[in-house]
């Protein structure tokens, strides 16, 4: 299992403070509490819109399933994702699914931006899916998976399979006859994070305006 640096579809930060009760210290120097301060509730982010482009479009409101034929490009904020077809689907709980496929010679792209940390992640492979319920992206078949920092190439998996799950922001990585590295096996290239950062750092410090 690899730990991974970066998220593909979505990432959530989670904040927590704990502290010890104001009236735990205060009583033993018979102080009295202040009065508590309710905390500011941060506002809910917001989900971002999804903009598919298709060439056709067949949409099944009884089994909830749309399928996306056709030069396929799906954006969602600043991820993007081209296929030949895309079928997508909703349970009965509303968790979504998804599965992109191309025709011979072709490969999935999906690409993820990571602005603030001058990051692009780029995967591509045979079939993409993504289960919305256990929030695993599944990449299958000649499975390539780049990290770029600041415009440069600096970690790179491949194999036949490539499992990145979002909840444990970790992936997992197998071999096999259409694996993308040579022999079938799982191919892992990983830099130092300090290159990763100091290339980073250079890229800000070039966007960075001018006094």
């Amino acid at each position: 299992m690899i730990p991974s640096r970066y998220r593909f579809f979505a990432a959530w930060l989670l904040a927590a403070v704990i502290g010890l009760p104001a009236g735990s210290v205060l009583a033993q120097s018979g102080g009295t509490p202040p009065a508590s301060t309710p905390a500011a509730t941060p506002a809910p982010q917001e989900e971002p819109d999804t903009l598919i482009l298709s060439d056709t479009l067949n949409y099944d409101d009884v089994q909830k399933v749309s399928i996306f034929t056709g030069n396929v490009i799906m954006t969602r904020g600043l991820m993007t994702l081209r296929s030949d077809k895309l079928v997508m689907s909703e349970d009965a709980e509303g968790f979504q699914y998804g599965t992109a496929t191309v025709g011979p010679g072709k490969l999935v792209h999906i690409r993820q931006e990571n602005p603030e940390d001058f990051e692009v992640i780029e995967a591509e492979g045979l079939r993409a899916e993504y289960d919305g319920k256990t929030e695993q992206l599944v990449v299958i078949g000649q499975a390539v998976i780049t990290r770029y920092v600041c415009g440069k190439p600096f970690d790179n998996i491949r194999g036949e399979r490539v499992i990145y799950k979002q909840k444990t922001d970790t992936y997992e990585a197998y071999g096999g006859p259409n694996s993308a590295a040579q022999g079938g096996r799982v191919r892992s290239v990983a830099q130092p994070r300090a290159k990763a950062d100091a290339a980073a750092a250079e890229c800000r410090k070039k966007s960075a305006p001018a006094n």
